[in-house]
């Protein structure tokens, strides 16, 4: 008897959201939609699958111009997640020239643990995140689908930048050590490099020493977090900084104020600051 009022409690409340979802679509059917961007869609090989792109477009861009612009990758890219957070910092450095004016490429998710881990021997990672261990092929649609798919339609100039929180600021950190060549700028917010047993970030020391010609501007950020997740952010930290690179440009931001959760906002206003203040001036 419970589990059958239980079962007609579950139909009630699903006819109830259905309908709240149904009048929501005649809500917006009758109403004139704001656009924040330009949604692209990719069949990609690399993934198997197809992958959404959430484009910010700034104001003035034209297709026929011969004006080309510098391009922003954003990782959680969709539109419920930091795509308009992203897009509408962007707008609003462009009114008070605190930023170039930029493309801003979100890319949607669809697994993101899977997309932005590499392969863990750690039983605990394999437990938490059964999916992972995809990096290497999204890095593949990064580099080869991705970036010439937005070259070839949008007018850009060469310039690129990643952004990536948690775990996207892990698959960020990876790009950076393993193909740094996709990215000029790296913004990296509370990166999740005890991933794996901090695998990654254990490889970091001798990668910044072998490598002293990379010619990078990076910007790590972390809030009040977990101390495992100042261990690793700093572990990155001394890693370039010790390998003697004069060709790195490293800003390293510590965000009190900030948690886990709230940092992103104020991590990449910070960011983009310190990647432009030269322009401003």
């Amino acid at each position: 008897m419970q589990k059958s009022t239980f079962l007609l409690f579950l139909i009630f409340i699903s006819s109830i959201t259905l309908s709240a979802q149904a009048e929501d679509q005649r809500f917006l059917a009758t109403q004139k939609i704001l656009p924040l961007g330009v949604i692209e869609t990719i069949d990609s090989k690399a993934l198997s699958e197809t992958r959404v792109l959430n484009l910010y477009i700034p104001q003035g861009y034209h297709p026929d111009s011969t004006t080309t612009y510098p391009v922003i990758y954003l990782l959680d890219g969709s539109a419920h997640e930091d795509f308009p957070h992203i897009a509408g910092l962007a707008q609003f450095m462009n009114l008070y020239d605190l930023l170039p004016k930029s493309i801003i490429v979100g890319i949607e998710n669809v697994d993101r643990y899977r997309d932005f881990t590499h392969p863990s021997s750690d039983t605990l990672d394999h437990q938490d995140f059964p999916t992972h261990g995809g990096s290497e092929a999204f890095i593949k649609f990064l580099g080869e689908e991705v970036q010439p798919f937005v070259n070839k339609n949008y007018r850009t100039n060469g310039k690129r930048t990643i952004i990536g929180q948690s775990m996207g600021g892990l698959l960020a950190s990876e790009v950076l050590m393993r193909q740094p060549e996709l990215f000029d700028d790296y913004v990296i917010v509370s990166p999740s490099l005890w991933w794996d047993q901090q695998s990654l970030v254990k490889q970091a020391d001798k990668f910044f020493k072998l490598n002293t010609k990379l010619k990078k501007r990076i910007v790590v950020s972390i809030g009040t977090e977990h101390p495992a997740m100042h261990e690793v952010a700093n572990k990155l930290i001394y890693a370039i900084r010790g390998s003697g690179n004069k060709n790195i440009e490293l800003f390293y931001e510590h965000l009190p104020a900030e948690s886990h959760a709230t940092i992103l906002h104020r991590a990449v206003y910070r960011s983009f600051e310190l990647l432009y203040a030269k322009d401003k001036k």
